[in-house]
């Protein structure tokens, strides 16, 4: 019961991590219909601005909300630039972009930074908590606590602010927020401004997992995908949900399912997704779509 135990925290642990990531994906395609396929490179990035940060003598928790105000505004950035010139055009244009968007960001941080793998610090002090014969370390309960704060903070300026009220209005219907005075475009800058911030912090969380190079996001993408579908893209919430199924999922099925074992089971989020296109489409928690006739 320990052990199961132990490996259910690790499995929360990686769907946090997959959850800020798919939240980023679903918060664009709210805003603007568009799965950006580059959302994991952006959140390689960010994670080695915070490595640029702390290898210059920046203390990580100063680094941290740095590395976020960039990415923030480097989102709003990429927006206006790269996205606002083919607003409006057909959907394989704009898989096209991302996809390229996603090619460019890459090849910039092995230019800036090399291919060369790198450690990133870990944040979190060593050690664990020992309760009931349970063991959980301090940077799996780090790295959900950080995640939480995250969501809880979103949900804030949804529910409660005249921005996350724009946000909200603009996601539901753009014609009809422009007609009562929102400024769209600037509310769709702040949007991707926000899900480059959001995939930043899963970037960073992930980089002490895993070794801190170009590629390093491409898996977590998957995983994030998985979770967006699984949950709905349509859902923020539902991403959130998606995430920690697919990550105790994943995790569980890796250490009891003998056959699939830790190589194989990169093929879950995939089986995940397969299943849920298959009989479910929008998701578990996504909006059926209405046509007025």
């Amino acid at each position: 019961m320990a052990e199961f135990l132990r490996q259910l925290i690790e499995g929360i642990t990686a769907g946090a991590l997959y959850a800020g990531l798919a939240l980023a994906l679903v918060l664009i395609y709210r805003f603007t219909g568009i799965v950006n396929f580059a959302q994991g490179e952006l959140a390689m990035f960010s994670a080695f601005l915070a490595w640029q940060f702390v290898e210059s003598g920046t203390p990580f928790w100063l680094a941290l909300p740095a590395t976020l105000g960039i990415s923030f505004v480097g989102g709003m950035v990429i927006e206006r630039v790269v996205i606002r010139p083919v607003e409006g055009a057909p959907e394989l244009t704009l898989v096209i972009v991302t996809v390229g968007l996603f090619f460019f960001v890459n090849a910039a941080a092995g230019w800036i930074w090399s291919y060369q793998v790198k450690s990133f610090p870990n944040p979190f002090p060593d050690g664990a908590i020992r309760a009931g014969g349970v063991t959980a370390g301090y940077r799996s309960l780090g790295v959900v606590a950080v995640v939480a704060v995250v969501m809880a903070l979103l949900y804030l300026l949804f529910r409660y602010t005249r921005i996350g009220l724009a946000m909200r209005a603009v996601a539901c219907d753009p014609r009809s927020a422009r007609l009562v005075g929102i400024r769209v475009g600037t509310v769709l800058a702040l949007g991707w401004g926000l899900a480059a911030l959001v995939g930043a912090v899963s970037g960073v969380l992930s980089a002490p997992l895993l070794f801190l190079e170009p590629t390093m996001m491409g898996g977590v993408l998957i995983y994030a995908f998985a979770a967006a579908t699984l949950g709905g893209f349509d859902s923020p919430g539902g991403a959130v949900a998606g995430g920690l199924i697919v990550g105790i999922a994943e995790t569980l099925t890796g250490a009891y399912v003998e056959f699939i074992g830790t190589e194989l089971k990169v093929g879950v989020p995939l089986l995940i997704i397969l299943a849920v296109l298959s009989f479910r489409p929008r998701g578990l928690f996504g909006a059926a779509e209405v046509q007025r006739v």
